[in-house]
Parts: C-alpha cells; sequence; structure tokens
C-alpha cells in the first residue's frame, strides 16, 4: 500500500471518517515524504496551514517499514499526535493489515526518578512540612500511574517545589547500575522505544539525545533510519543550545543539594557542598548585571575582559570546588552509585565552565543572562550548520524538514544556509488551501509613530481599543518584548475593563490556562510575547483579531546575534539582508498564522509598525505574508468585518 491509497478520495480514510476532505496537496506532500523515506537523502517541504502535513508525513512514515523518529516543536503537538491523529491512523491501517507500533518520549524532567524519589524520602526535606505533604501526593501516584510522567499527576500543583527534587534527567540517570533500572519508567519509555517503528519526540528531546551521544554513550533514543521535523523552522535555536553549554545558579544549588543528601546516605558529613554553594555565590555576585526579562531579550555579552583578576580567582575558586567535590565523590563513591553520579556531574560541570572564557572567537559566544530569579551565563556556537550536517544529517538515512515557514521571499535559501542543507536537495512549496482574501483582512494603519519613539504606545494602545471595538475582543496582541506587553496591557486595561472584555497577559497564569481561557472566554483579549507568536491553535471564532505591535526583528543587543552579524558581514555580505530581514519575516509568517487555522475561520490581523510601509524592505516582508485583503484604515476594517461571508 501506498500513501496516496490510504489518502486518496476513494481510500480506507475517506470511506471511514465523517467528513473526510480530499486535499491535492496533501497527496503531494504524502509523495515527496514516501519518496524520501525510500530514496533517503534530505527533503524540505513546506506546506502551507490548513495542507493536512500531519497526516500527509505520518501516513508515510507508518507505511515504509523504517524505523522513523517524528518530532515536533512543543509538547502540545506531540499530545494531537497521541490523542488524535495516531488513534484514527491504528483504526484505518489495522484492519487493512498494518500493524502500528508508536513510542511516545518526552524530555526526561516529565518522568518521576524512582531513585531520586527514595531518597527525597530519607533526606531531611522530608521532615519539612510542605514537602512531607507532597512526598504523600507522589507516592499516593506512585502506586497507580503506569508511565510517570508529571503531566498525569493532577493532585499535584504545578508549581509544587517538591518535582524538582524527584524528576529524571540527563544528569542524574545512572543507566542499568540503577537499583530501579528495571521498574524506571525512562526505562519502560525506552524500551517502548525499541519495540516501536514510529517514535514521537519534542525538539528538544531530540537534540539532547543528540548531544549526548558520543563516546560516553548517554543516548536515550534508539537508533532510527529517518527523522522528520515538523515546525522545523526553529530547529536552529533548539540546537544552538544543546550544542553550547550553560551553567546556571539553578544547575549548582542541584547539584549541591543532591550531593548533600547522596553523602548524607553513606554517613559523609563532608562540607564541599557548602563549599560549592559559598565559591559559586561569590563568582556570580561578581558578574555583570543581566538584563531584564528573560532569554535573549535578558542574554548579555560576557566578553574575556570582564574576567578581571579580581573575578579569575573566585573563577578559580569555584572551579577548585567542583574538582574537590568530583575527587571527594569518586573516592566515597565506591559503593555508591549515587555519590559516583555526583562525581560525575561535578566533572561535567567543569567542563561546562571551562568553555565560557575559552570560548573561540568567531566561532562561539559567551554570555550572561537572567533565569528566573537567579543566573546564568554560558557559550552558544555561532554556526551550528556544519555540526548540523555532520552529526544529523551525514549520519541518518533520510532528514526531513517540514513546516508552514520555511520559505522567504518564495526561496529556500535562508534555511538551507541556516541548517547546513545542500542546495541541490529535494525541495517542495505547496501553498495553503485558505482563501486569504475571504478569509483575513491585513491592516496596515499610517499615521502612527515610529516604533521606537516614547508616544508609539499611547498611539498603538488607542488603535488596538478601536480594533478591539470593531470585532469584540477575541483578540491576541503579540509583542516583541516584555517591556512592551505590560506597557500596551497597561495602557489598555481602563477601557477594556469597562467595555467587560476578560484580559490576559502572559506570565500571569501558565500558557495553557491562559489559553483554556481565552477559549472559553470568547471576548477575552490576551497580551503575550514571542512564545505565542507560534505553535499556538485557537481554531473557531473565539480569535478573530491578532495585532502585531513591532516586525519581530531579533534584539540587536543579543550577543549571539551581533556574532553572527559579524560573521557575515566580514565574508562580505549583508547581516540585515541575509539574517535579520529574512529571519523577523518567518517570525512575521507565524504571528500571522494564529488567526487563520480553518476553512471558517475569520478575522483581521493588524500590523501595527509604519515601517512596513515606509522602508524598502517593507515590500519583502509583505510578500512573504499570505495574500489577505489590505486595510488602511479602520473604515476599511470595519467594511471587511461586517461584510456578509461568501
Amino acid at each position: 500500500m501506498r500513501a496516496s491509497d490510504l489518502l486518496g478520495p476513494d481510500g480506507p480514510l475517506a470511506r471511514d471518517l465523517d467528513g473526510y476532505e480530499h486535499r491535492p496537496a496533501q497527496m503531494a506532500m504524502a509523495d515527496a515524504v514516501e519518496n524520501a523515506l525510500r530514496e533517503g537523502g534530505v527533503a524540505l517541504i513546506e506546506a502551507g496551514t490548513g495542507t493536512g502535513k500531519t497526516l500527509a508525513y505520518l501516513v508515510p512514515a507508518l507505511l515504509s517499514g523504517k524505523k522513523v523518529v517524528v518530532a515536533t516543536r512543543t509538547k502540545n503537538l506531540q499530545d494531537q499526535l497521541r490523542l488524535k491523529d495516531l488513534p484514527l491512523l491504528r483504526r484505518t491501517l489495522e484492519p487493512e493489515g498494518f500493524e502500528v507500533e508508536v513510542a511516545f518520549m518526552k524530555g526526561l524532567a516529565n518522568y518521576l526518578c524512582l531513585r531520586r524519589f527514595e531518597a527525597a524520602r530519607r533526606s531531611a526535606l522530608a521532615e519539612e512540612p510542605w514537602a512531607k505533604r507532597q512526598l504523600a501526593i507522589v507516592e499516593r501516584w506512585r502506586e497507580t500511574t503506569t508511565t510517570g510522567e508529571r503531566s498525569d499527576l493532577k493532585e499535584l500543583e504545578e508549581s509544587a517545589g517538591i518535582w524538582a527534587h524527584v524528576q529524571s534527567g540527563s544528569d542524574t540517570r545512572i543507566g542499568q547500575r540503577c537499583p530501579h533500572y528495571e521498574d524506571c519508567f525512562v526505562t519502560t519509555m525506552r524500551r517502548e522505544a525499541d519495540q516501536a517503528q514510529l517514535i514521537v519526540v519534542n525538539h528538544h528531546l531530540f537534540f539532547a539525545d543528540l548531544a549526548m551521544r558520543g563516546p560516553h554513550g548517554g543516548a536515550v533514543l534508539p537508533d532510527y533510519d529517518a527523522v522528520i521535523f515538523d515546525e522545523a523552522h526553529a530547529i536552529e535555536d533548539v540546537a544552538t543550545v544543546f550544542f553550547g553549554a550553560e551553567i546556571s545558579t539553578g544547575r549548582i544549588e542541584r547539584l549541591a543539594r543532591d550531593a548533600t543528601g547522596a553523602l548524607g546516605a553513606i554517613k559523609d558529613g563532608s562540607p564541599l557542598p557548602e563549599r560549592l554553594r559559598a565559591t559559586a555565590d561569590a563568582f556570580f555576585l561578581a558578574l555583570p548585571e543581566p538584563g531584564g526579562g528573560g532569554g535573549a531579550e535578558s542574554r548579555r555579552d560576557l566578553p574575556r575582559s570582564v574576567f578581571t583578576e579580581a573575578l579569575e580567582q573566585r573563577y578559580f575558586a569555584l572551579d577548585d570546588a567542583l574538582e574537590a567535590l568530583e575527587s571527594h565523590c569518586r573516592l566515597a563513591g565506591r559503593e555508591a552509585e549515587s555519590v559516583r553520579q555526583i562525581a560525575r556531574r561535578a566533572g561535567e560541570l567543569r567542563d561546562d565552565l571551562a568553555r565560557v572564557p575559552d570560548a573561540a572567537e568567531g566561532r562561539a559566544v559567551p554570555w550572561i543572562a537572567r533565569r528566573g530569579h537567579g543566573v546564568a551565563i554560558g557559550v552558544s556556537p555561532v554556526d551550528v550548520s556544519t555540526l548540523l550536517r555532520e552529526e544529523l544529517m551525514l549520519k541518518t538515512e533520510t532528514v526531513i524538514f517540514t513546516s508552514a515557514t520555511l520559505t522567504t521571499g518564495g526561496s529556500f535559501d535562508f534555511i538551507e544556509g541556516r541548517l547546513g542543507i545542500d542546495s541541490d536537495v529535494e525541495q517542495l512549496a505547496l501553498a495553503s488551501p485558505f482563501e486569504f482574501a475571504d478569509q483575513a483582512a491585513l491592516y496596515l494603519p499610517s499615521g502612527l509613530p515610529d516604533p521606537r519613539e516614547p508616544a508609539f504606545v499611547d498611539v498603538a494602545a488607542e488603535s488596538i481599543l478601536a480594533l478591539n471595538a470593531i470585532t469584540d475582543g477575541g483578540a491576541f496582541v503579540l509583542c516583541t518584548s516584555f517591556r512592551s506587553m505590560h506597557a500596551l496591557a497597561q495602557a489598555c486595561r481602563p477601557t477594556l475593563i469597562d467595555r467587560k472584555h476578560r484580559i490576559l497577559v502572559q506570565g500571569e497564569a501558565p500558557k495553557s490556562s491562559l489559553l483554556k481561557r481565552f477559549r472559553e472566554s470568547g471576548d477575552a483579549v490576551l497580551f503575550a510575547t514571542m512564545s505565542f507568536w507560534e505553535g499556538v491553535d485557537v481554531p473557531g471564532s473565539a480569535l478573530r483579531l491578532v495585532v502585531l505591535d513591532k516586525i519581530p526583528f531579533q534584539s540587536p543587543g543579543d550577543p549571539l546575534l551581533k556574532a553572527r552579524s559579524q560573521s557575515i558581514e566580514e565574508s562580505g555580505g549583508s547581516a540585515f539582508r541575509e539574517l535579520h530581514l529574512p529571519t523577523a519575516a518567518l517570525t512575521l509568517q507565524q504571528g500571522f498564522g494564529r488567526l487563520i487555522r480553518s476553512q471558517s475561520d475569520r478575522g483581521v490581523v493588524a500590523i501595527l509598525d509604519r515601517r512596513i510601509r515606509t522602508k524598502g524592505y517593507g515590500r519583502y516582508l509583505l510578500a512573504s505574508l499570505p495574500d489577505a485583503s489590505r486595510c488602511y484604515s479602520l473604515d476599511e476594517v470595519r467594511a471587511f468585518w461586517e461584510r456578509p461571508e461568501s
């Protein structure tokens, strides 16, 4: 059986599924995926929203007879595959004689570690009232759970502190030497993956596994023949994280805490964990202050010149404390695997710490950033294209990259260059089947101040309120920074309250909770930043207005962006044309893509950045967006909104 037999207008899916739509673009994509799996090599497939790309790659993967990894951007898409798409295909394929063997794997921190749980129960922590109560909840759940997955532990609040003490992780696993190895939830997950033909993971787990492969044998995934990346436009960012290194106050605190517990279990009262804490505190306090916010917003340069004699003394003191802990635990842990593991973790942290001041200029960038209530320093590779080509594409039979947004200016050149893909690979660009001219209006107002001017917030807020009056809420206000998000939310709040709209702001609740409230409300206005620009699916009338505050250029102060720009300029290119502009175009496409998610959706996208009309590069950005009805005044937006649906 071929994919076309299953997906065609006369196939079993059309026969068994009410409302099944035959989609020629879906068939074309399935053929391309099928060919790539058969012939090997690399394929780039852009499939516009509504193509049905999920089934277009799942069906050929299941029919291929090869072991295939599907890597999604988010755990939400994993859950969609687990709960919706794959059960559908199982019901269809199994009567046709095909066994559908699928395994789902999430990041290790999603799973309960039985060894760490037992250690926590025996530790001094268990005597604290809050921990005692939470450990009891975990204990009851442990007796019934078959997966050990955090999302199944509904009774424990999302912010519960005990999970950090009992979760699994790449730095806490000790493999077959663990006394709980046979009953381990991660071991069970891995065994299921060994037997499965199709393994569904997220990008973070895939690249964590790729980074752990090597001489130490730390891989989590079994060997595979092919990998299909969904939402592949995000791969460079994820790969950069895992091919780099990060040392945070939180990571050191976890090591010190676990070392105290492991040594205490063997009656070793070494003061070395406290020495580690003290030297780490002294080192991080002497570092420059990172910016506010989080992620790239807070990341700042950490040049070699920062390491003055005084800071170097604290750096070496921290390194000495790690070395002392490593040596002590290696000797003390001859009969205790948990103590030997502390030695291994201390050694790995030393290695990562050494990479920061030793970062090779032009090839890696040292940085400092805020991480929640703590601070992190790290080093990131300037270019991951060579690493991806050597560690992934040259070692894997078939690699397929797919997303709704892979091209810029009608070309795959940008994504090929960033990911290290040869230009002669299989390419396919499939347009969305949606009628954007009828379903969506693109509002490009004139007369707004430049977004960098102080007056922008107040004038932009007026536009947001005017648009909300037309659509009666149901709006995402997507901002390029936390500062802009909070400023616009504050400016709009009094009027929105008067109009009885529910106001939701990123950070006030978990993302999943905000989306649930938004969908249920029907007239809510959600203010959010970059994490809501992509991977968020709100089909139907709940979302009918998307406001983008600015063109999403990356933070100019980000040291990694500066290094990548410098590399392009030194090679004779233009960083703006070759990096900044196409990156902004892809992000803008993602932001626009939140609006129209089905054939029946209808709404307005507004871009409040006048540069898209006044600057020459605006034409490039607009050409990357769907062909929606252009509106240049609120009257035109109102006329579109009031127009009878065709």
